[in-house]
């Protein structure tokens, strides 16, 4: 009980003095220990028919930051992508995240080759992350920042919550963004109509 009292106010002390991953020296993603691409991960990914991700053909607006792809694949420099897409953050733990993945997998198949979707997963257990990917049947590719450093990116003007979706237009610009879930294929293609 008193081990829990401790481990509890430790992890009260950090949230409250603000440690982040860039709080302890500057960490980039491949700071950070966790492995989101093993020989496990890409049998998962590939059984699950997730898509790989694609690298995008450079000159965006996006902030420079670059991501591995969830269960192995091509690292994704946001800044090198160019819509239209849409960016879905978005972590196993989160409720409304799980109950608009499905949505984002009918769009991604209405859509396809006019609209491009591309998840961001921000679990440490990216295992976790494909399994939930599987279930839903989503099958757009998903990059990993386990880290958490989207939240980093001033130029973006998005908090922590979850779920975040980005439109980013043909320039590699956003151009709307959305915090919290989408309940409708309707509301999707609304969100989406400004690029199309």
């Amino acid at each position: 009980m008193r081990r829990g009292l401790l481990a509890a106010a430790a992890l009260a002390l950090i949230v409250a003095t603000g440690c982040s991953p860039d709080a302890g020296g500057g960490q980039t993603p491949a700071d950070i220990d966790v492995a989101v691409d093993t020989p496990q991960l890409r049998e998962m990914k590939a059984a699950a028919g997730i898509e790989t991700c694609e690298p995008g053909p450079g000159g965006g607006e996006l902030p420079d930051l670059t991501l591995p792809c969830l269960g192995g694949g091509p690292d994704v420099a946001l800044d090198d992508l160019k819509g239209p897409l849409l960016i879905n953050i978005w972590a196993t733990s989160c409720g409304p995240c799980r109950q608009e993945m499905p949505l984002l997998q009918q769009f991604h198949e209405q859509n396809a080759g006019e609209i491009g979707v591309l998840g961001i997963d921000i679990d440490t257990a990216p295992d976790s992350a494909i399994s939930f990917a599987d279930a839903v049947g989503a099958t757009y590719p998903h990059v990993a920042d386990p880290g958490g450093f989207i939240w980093e990116q001033p130029s973006l003007g998005i908090r922590p919550g979850l779920p975040q979706t980005l439109l980013v237009d043909a320039n590699g610009k956003v151009v709307a963004m959305k915090a919290g879930e989408f309940t409708s294929l309707g509301e999707l293609d609304a969100f989406a109509e400004g690029v199309l």
